[in-house]
């Protein structure tokens, strides 16, 4: 099979998008469940939709760029986890044709072939959460842009006035996915180290880094929304997190067998004594890459293999001269079905292989999934609020008020003795009033306390920590 892709001719193109397609399929006959940041996303797109500000009407962490994303999504598909998938494999089949080709055209490697497109389009389907539309899938489609114009500058003489272009496209990813703003500092060392970068070229590629995020901050000033984005956005990127060791776990189970063929790809990358100077500096430059990922789990907003798609371009590349450097191909070929049954393997076991039969258990990604049967049947197609962490109750209701995350919502309900918070509780019940608020921290009784007329408003239920809007 690897010596299919090893042929370059431009039908290969089609064979990516079938590979692609193969793998996908069984998701569309039996489609996985729903995961929490999924649902998380559409109910912000949703929101929007109604005519609610992001950040200021809607609480969340959520990149201006990827909630814009979701806001069109629903504006066309609604509520639709199988239109997401479908413009997520679109992006991911654009990725890959785009990676293989600044690998042939910038000549990269020491053939020109398809297998880089074929190793990208494997390892980001090493999970089935990488093939969701996330805010990082689509943020590393501008890295990669980046990437290129990076490399392009490289084989020329003198770096030109295109780096206006590569500090864009790292503005783009940042403003899609936050923690992608390391890379700015990724670009500026590749540049100082191997383009030979003068200061007005450095600073031209930061006008064009500082330029759309300036035009965005702008945007929420005048809608008298920046105090907002600060708080909701910034502030919250580098609060300290406390992440679950079964999360990094499942991330280790189900990714570690790539890392391990781009570890092997890099020694024998770098034991390789043919590769011309221009092709070296690359290299190095993709390790770069790699300590700006490593430095950004920091920043991750949870653990999971779909946060980590930023590292898929780097072991797609040093895996490429893993089997291409091999001086027995049969052997290649051996170990590249071995890779690509793995892959298989843990691409459909998490969704299709029930527990007793799944080998690796942590990759089923139980803590992400939306629980079933959360709210009486009583409680469906309702307005409510979820005062607590969201397990799935959204998933057939409709959310009301500012408080759509609860890393964000909690300053709020936990400082009832604050007046401020006390008021934004307030406001935001009489602007979007829930039918339903589903208590799942025992704080409503002390909003109560501090709120006579929401006590008035709302009743107990025969269902605990549930509280009924009053029929006026």
């Amino acid at each position: 099979m690897l010596s299919f892709f090893r042929v370059n001719a431009p039908y290969q193109i089609l064979s990516l998008i079938i590979i692609l397609v193969l793998l996908q399929f069984p998701f569309y006959i039996h489609t996985p469940d729903l995961l929490v940041p999924e649902l998380q996303w559409m109910l912000v797109g949703e929101k929007m939709g109604q005519g609610f500000m992001l950040y200021r009407d809607v609480l969340d962490n959520l990149s201006p760029l990827s909630a814009a994303v979701y806001w069109g999504m629903d504006e066309v598909f609604g509520r639709s986890p199988i239109a997401h998938r479908t413009v997520a494999n679109i992006v991911i089949v654009l990725q890959a044709i785009y990676f293989n080709y600044i690998s042939n055209q910038r000549q990269l490697f020491t053939e020109r072939n398809y297998v880089p497109g074929i190793l990208y389009i494997l390892f980001i389907n090493i999970s089935f959460d990488c093939s969701t539309l996330s805010p990082v899938l689509m943020a590393t489609t501008f890295i990669l842009f980046a990437y290129g114009t990076l490399i392009r500058q490289m084989q020329r003489e003198g770096v030109t006035d295109e780096v206006f272009e590569l500090g864009f496209y790292l503005s783009v990813a940042t403003l899609f996915y936050l923690p992608m703003e390391l890379f700015y500092l990724w670009a500026f060392a590749s540049m100082l180290l191997y383009t030979g970068a003068n200061f007005r070229q450095q600073a031209l590629a930061f006008f064009g880094y500082i330029f759309p995020i300036a035009l965005t901050v702008m945007f929420f000033f005048f809608r008298d929304s920046l105090n907002d984005f600060s708080q909701n956005l910034l502030a919250s990127a580098f609060r300290t997190r406390q992440y679950n060791l079964k999360d990094f776990l499942g991330v280790i189970g189900t990714m570690g067998g790539i890392f391990l063929v781009g570890g092997l790809g890099f020694a024998q990358t770098f034991g390789y004594p043919r590769f011309i100077n221009y092709q070296s500096r690359c290299q190095q430059i993709m390790i770069i890459w790699v300590i700006a990922a490593f430095i950004s789990i920091g920043l991750m907003p949870f653990i999971a293999p779909m946060q980590f798609i930023i590292f898929i371009p780097p072991l797609a590349f040093f895996s490429v001269n893993f089997f291409m450097l091999m001086q027995r191909r049969w052997l290649a070929e051996i170990l590249f079905m071995v890779v690509f049954a793995a892959i298989l393997f843990f691409r459909y076991q998490a969704s299709f292989l029930n527990n007793s039969f799944a080998l690796n258990q942590s990759s089923r990604l139980e803590n992400l999934k939306i629980k079933n049967a959360l709210l009486p049947p009583q409680i469906n197609k309702q307005k409510i609020l979820v005062i607590g962490a969201d397990e799935g109750e959204y998933k057939d209701n409709f959310p009301t008020t500012a408080y759509l995350n609860w890393e964000l919502a909690r300053y709020d309900f936990e400082n009832l003795d604050s007046y401020e918070s006390v008021i934004n509780i307030f406001d935001n019940f009489k602007a979007d009033p829930p039918t339903y608020v589903v208590d799942k921290v025992n704080i409503m009784p002390r909003i109560f306390k501090r709120l006579p007329e929401l006590n008035k408003r709302y009743k107990s239920t025969q269902w605990k920590g549930i509280y009924q809007l009053n029929v006026q």
